[in-house]
């Protein structure tokens, strides 16, 4: 399963996060982030993380094609990390906004 977000302004494509479900089974989620995890896109990974840790389920975020993270979006895999889900393949520059955010 795939999902695709864009906002459409003035007919031209500002902000595209494809989330695509790697593996979903009883017990485990794996997801595959690619483009910029900023605004609106924020509350929706923000929601099928909430879906998954509500059925008890191993969440992992596969990260190597996020290429921006907003400063919401920096706070929730701030937050989904202390919640134990396990984020693999960041790039250095994201690896980077989240360590500056704890300083």
């Amino acid at each position: 399963m795939v999902l695709a977000f864009a906002m459409v302004s003035s007919g031209e494509i500002k902000a595209v996060l494809r989330i695509s479900v790697i593996n979903d089974s009883d017990q485990e989620l794996q997801l595959q982030l690619e483009g910029k995890l900023v605004g609106p896109w924020v509350a929706e990974l923000r929601r099928l993380s909430d879906g998954a840790l509500s059925q008890n389920k191993n969440l992992t975020l596969d990260l190597d094609k996020v290429w921006f993270v907003d400063w919401q979006g920096v706070a929730l895999l701030r937050e989904l990390a202390e919640r134990q889900v396990s984020q693999i393949n960041l790039s250095q520059f994201i690896r980077q906004q989240l360590k500056e955010t704890l300083q």
